[in-house]
């Protein structure tokens, strides 16, 4: 199953070049430095920010006065020079010379695949910077618009290389300053990101696709209107995905997904789709909510990426601390479907940097979480095998706070584990049925693989009653049995 670290590449080589005293691009990355990215448990690589940055777009964000408030906020010593364009706002899909170029980055996925590793990278479908040469070559991809509205309504849109340009955005935000919006109705549009995608297959062995519900026909239509122009019989991804499989037949492709649309978004060619449902649920709600969440198929599941914490959202260690992110981070780590790992979050960064920033805050490692994530990451990987299934935990009628309790198993031919949490501020106790057969007739040991600690128990009880758990507030076990 696909377990994703996700690394600020120009943060991470920054940092690289001042510990190491030389500059390093991503042909120059010390193999030492490769081996701690290759930690157990992860087996895929998303470099965040690659691409060319705009030029244009590191203008308008140093005349920004909120986003410059947002930097000083994340980097209080901050300075011009902290500050580039944001690598959602991409110049040209040309790996950015500052990294090292398309030199550097072969040479890093080279590093990578020695050690089992793939490579993701990013590929943002809605929209572009106003220096793209798409601009000037391939206008049609682009929705235009007119001096009037230009006039109207100068936030959203911008004039350059003597046409005018809606700026991009999403439906329910303000357009965005530093881009300018892609029509996804155009057909030149359509075979500019086929050959686009491909290219970055090429490079590459999967894609982030940025914010991808946003060129699906309905959303687009509903945003765009008339300006789109009228809507293809066909489907954004479906006709693209064939089309770049037919190059790249085993590119991962992963979707950021919102509004409940990962399901449409998997039917339409992703391998994975971001699971925020998931996200809010373990942050903002209860056990019952998030077990309600578990019961979607498990075709669904497989197709989710699980994550606390990634460049969009807060650090996990500043919103869920303590005991409660590590039994977030248990759940997130042993549920089937993709897990996505932000850099920073295996050491307990609490600032999450804008990703304008070409420096973060130096912070204190924090070595009671990264001792956690050492011992959990190889857990799941080992645990994360055979067939899955939730469990219900039961109570008895003096005693509800099984319903605190989440529980699953993972069935494999020569491996039996149970993982239970407990997803509440206070103690719970409950019987948690077991799926597996054969159990009667002698001792069974429950070996937490977290804690090292054994339980000893009789298979007919496990057989009749279910195993007995007894857990503190935020507490879980990840358990393997054997006779």
């Amino acid at each position: 199953m696909t377990v994703v670290h996700e690394i600020n590449t120009l943060v991470w080589l920054g940092e690289l070049s001042r510990r190491y005293g030389r500059p390093i691009g991503l042909g120059d990355v010390p193999g030492e430095i490769w081996d701690d990215v290759a930690r157990p448990g992860i087996d895929t690589v998303w470099l965040m920010g690659v691409w060319e940055r705009s030029p244009a777009g590191e203008r308008i964000a140093l005349r920004d006065e909120q986003l410059l408030a947002s930097f000083r906020e994340a980097l209080p010593d901050l300075i011009e020079a902290d500050v580039t364009g944001s690598p959602y706002c991409v110049r040209n899909y040309v790996v950015d010379a500052r990294l090292g170029g398309p030199e550097g980055l072969a040479a890093a996925r080279a590093q990578l695949a020695e050690r089992g590793l793939r490579l993701i990278l990013d590929y943002v479908p809605n929209h572009v910077a106003p220096d793209h040469p798409w601009l000037i070559e391939r206008p049609d991809c682009l929705i235009q618009g007119t001096t009037d509205d230009l006039a109207h309504a100068p936030d959203a849109f911008v004039e350059t290389g003597g046409r005018i340009y809606a700026r991009g955005r999403d439906p329910y935000f303000p357009p965005w300053p530093d881009v300018v919006q892609l029509n996804a109705f155009s057909d030149d549009l359509r075979a500019a990101t086929v050959d686009t995608l491909v290219s970055i297959g090429d490079q590459a062995d999967g894609v982030r696709c940025d914010m991808a519900m946003l060129m699906m026909n309905d959303i687009f239509a509903k945003t765009w209107g008339e300006r789109a122009g009228r809507p293809p019989t066909e489907d954004f991804w479906p006709y693209v995905v064939p089309r770049v499989r037919e190059r790249h037949p085993g590119l991962l492709l992963v979707a950021e997904a919102y509004w409940d649309l990962e399901r449409p978004l998997q039917q339409q060619g992703f391998d994975h789709c971001y699971d925020k449902r998931l996200y809010d649920r373990l942050l903002h709600e209860d056990a019952e909510s998030v077990r309600a969440h578990l019961r979607a198929d498990l075709a669904h599941q497989q197709g989710l990426v699980r994550f606390l914490e990634n460049h969009d959202e807060p650090r996990a260690a500043a919103t869920v601390p303590g005991a409660r992110g590590r039994a977030a981070a248990v759940a997130v780590a042993t549920l089937p479907g993709a897990t996505l790992w932000h850099e920073g979050q295996f050491e307990g960064r609490r600032v999450r940097p804008p990703v304008f920033l070409t420096r973060r805050p130096q912070e204190p490692v924090d070595e009671e979480i990264r001792e956690f994530y050492g011992r959990l990451l190889p857990t799941a990987s080992a645990v994360r095998r055979g067939t899955w299934r939730q469990a219900d935990p039961a109570g008895w009628p003096d005693n509800d706070t099984h319903r605190h309790l989440l529980a699953w198993s993972w069935t494999d031919e020569n491996a039996r584990h149970l993982i239970v949490v407990n997803h509440s501020d206070r103690a719970a106790q409950a019987r948690v049925p077991l799926p597996w057969d054969g159990l009667r007739g002698r001792e069974h040991r429950l070996t937490d693989l977290l804690t090292g600690r054994t339980y000893d128990r009789d298979g007919d009880e496990l057989t009749d009653g279910g195993l007995y758990v007894d857990l503190d507030a935020w507490a879980c076990h990840v358990l393997s049995l054997s006779p």
